[in-house]
């Protein structure tokens, strides 16, 4: 298992092909990195009735559009009710590249 040392929640938008739905979703910052972990939950009938297939973009707090994504090959109608899409971003170079990109870590506590 990783070692976060940071985690907070979120609130924004996912994206699928156009249509938007208001979603929440937890950041997890890696310990000793500018790494973070983006994890959400979607609606399993929502992603599918809008043609969802394995990825997303999350409109995060800041505005930024992270991309998505399914672990699975294909999302199924058998598959759970809620879905998890993941990301991991490490594009980020200091932290003040990490603070305007995530401000969800402005009021997070340590793990």
């Amino acid at each position: 298992m990783e070692n976060h040392s940071v985690k907070a929640d979120g609130n924004g938008a996912i994206d699928v092909n156009g249509q938007v739905s208001p979603v929440t979703y937890t950041v997890s910052l890696k310990a000793h990195s500018y790494e973070v972990d983006i994890r959400l939950m979607a609606p399993r009938d929502w992603l599918l009735q809008r043609g969802f297939e394995r990825d997303a973009v999350l409109v995060s707090q800041s505005g930024a559009r992270i991309p998505v994504y399914h672990d699975s090959a294909r999302l199924d109608p058998a598959d759970t009710i809620s879905i998890e899409l993941t990301a991991r971003d490490d594009s980020c170079t200091s932290e003040v590249d990490l603070m305007r990109k995530y401000p969800e870590f402005d009021s997070a506590s340590t793990a």
